[in-house]
């Protein structure tokens, strides 16, 4: 599990599969996984070092996150660490990218959603493009790109209340900024 800027990343969320998942479920995708990633297994004539350097990141988070499920006692200290830190990270409600208000700054796209409190949550183009989810704007439509295939959460606070909410993140997407403004 990695958390970084809010976002909550699992070993689930990795290997794309359901928190309920059993054993075999587990270890079915992650043996296509592994295959499919491998760096041995993919022409590094075809490649550039880039796209082989992110090949080996993504075979190695499949690794780790096979290491933790695949043993029930890792995995029991795992799952309870994440109920924890989702304690922790109570939202009001999950929202989807579509359900945001995207604003054109210049240099930025801000992203917001309005609170009950009158405020808003808010994250810029900037901070997801950190996150590896990159944003782009051509006229009035909006793309979602990312270099990883799985969903994320995002957990965003309210700029002046206590009040979060969970930032569904489930793939690249696109919309029409007309529709949102």
């Amino acid at each position: 599990m990695t958390i970084s800027n809010n976002l909550i990343h699992t070993c689930y969320d990795i290997l794309g599969v359901k928190e309920d998942a059993s054993y075999e479920q587990i270890r079915a995708t992650y043996r296509a996984l592994i295959l499919s990633s491998h760096p041995d297994k993919l022409s590094k004539d075809s490649e550039s070092s880039t796209s082989n350097n992110e090949t080996g990141n993504r075979f190695i988070e499949l690794q780790k996150a096979w290491e933790i499920l695949s043993d029930p006692k890792l995995r029991a200290t795992y799952d309870n660490e994440l109920r924890i830190l989702r304690q922790d990270a109570a939202t009001s409600e999950d929202v989807n990218l579509e359900d945001l208000t995207i604003e054109d700054s210049g240099e930025t796209l801000m992203c917001s959603y309005s609170c009950r409190c009158g405020d808003y949550f808010a994250i810029d183009s900037l901070e997801l493009a950190e996150m590896g989810y990159f944003l782009s704007r051509n006229q009035s439509i909006v793309r979602l790109h990312t270099t990883k295939s799985l969903p994320a959460s995002v957990i965003l606070p309210c700029g002046s209340c206590s009040l979060k909410i969970c930032l569904l993140i489930t793939s690249n997407f696109e919309l029409c900024m007309d529709d949102h403004l």
